[in-house]
């Protein structure tokens, strides 16, 4: 078939309308969290918790003082109150905070995430965020994806929400910067590093594969696990091309 010049030719059912999945244009950058990153949880005002959370990092508040709920509360790492460690970690996460709060949006994100697949970029609320059911974070083979959620103002899941990791996408990836403060509901089992301007509340059974960084408020745990997934760099294998083997000539 020829075309013709400035023809315009559309062909239906080439290209296939992919439901309910979105993507983003601008290409989100991982902050670097500093001493922040050495942290499951890090309140400005008080920590507290209720029932046997175990967190897998730091544990910290400043300016605030207060920390209670340790025991039952287990903390695999290291125990800061304001003391030089803890301010330092504030100071990283309002740097980090401002880096993801600065960077360029180009896909509005609606009021609920659930039911969606997104792939790597940066997604904007200019309010508030949900998410109901299951989200899914999809890096389509990149192991450097990077998803970045710029919240307005306050980000809430329902009971027994799930964000989901598919095809290569890391926990160590994925940034949540909340305007106001974050509350995950029962059974949630959450992904990424959450860092809220006011207060973070988790509640009774959920899950966090990544941090919950409180500037100026509080975080409250009932119950929780928290775990610091590292970023696995994926190496390439080499091919090995195997060598010919000669056949010995038969003599007479």
């Amino acid at each position: 078939h020829l075309l013709l010049a400035g023809s315009t030719v559309a062909v239906a059912g080439l290209f296939p309308v992919l439901l309910g999945s979105q993507s983003a244009q601008a290409i989100g950058t991982a902050p670097d969290l500093g001493t922040a990153e050495s942290y499951s949880v890090l309140g400005g005002q008080s920590v507290s918790n209720t029932g046997p959370s175990e967190l897998d990092g730091d544990l910290g508040v400043n300016p605030g003082t207060a920390i209670s709920g340790f025991p039952p509360g287990i903390v695999l790492g290291d125990v800061h109150a304001t003391d030089a460690h803890s301010l330092q970690a504030q100071a990283d996460v309002t740097t980090a905070y401002n880096a993801l709060e600065g960077q360029a949006a180009d896909a509005p994100i609606s009021a609920d995430l659930g039911g969606q697949t997104l792939t790597a970029g940066v997604y904007e609320a200019s309010s508030t965020a949900g998410i109901t059911g299951t989200l899914s974070l999809d890096a389509e083979g990149d192991p450097d994806a990077v998803f970045i959620f710029q919240i307005g103002s306050a980000l809430t899941t329902a009971p027994d929400s799930t964000v989901a990791l598919l095809n290569g996408a890391q926990a160590c990836n994925v940034f949540w910067q909340i305007g106001s403060s974050a509350t995950l509901d029962t059974d949630t089992t959450f992904v990424g590093s959450i860092l809220a301007l006011t207060s973070i509340t988790v509640n009774e059974g959920s899950t966090v594969d990544g941090r919950a960084l409180a500037r100026n408020g509080s975080v409250t745990l009932d119950t929780n696990t928290f775990t610091t997934s590292e970023c696995v760099t994926v190496t390439p294998t080499e091919t090995t091309t195997p060598t010919e083997t000669t056949t010995p000539t038969e003599t007479t």
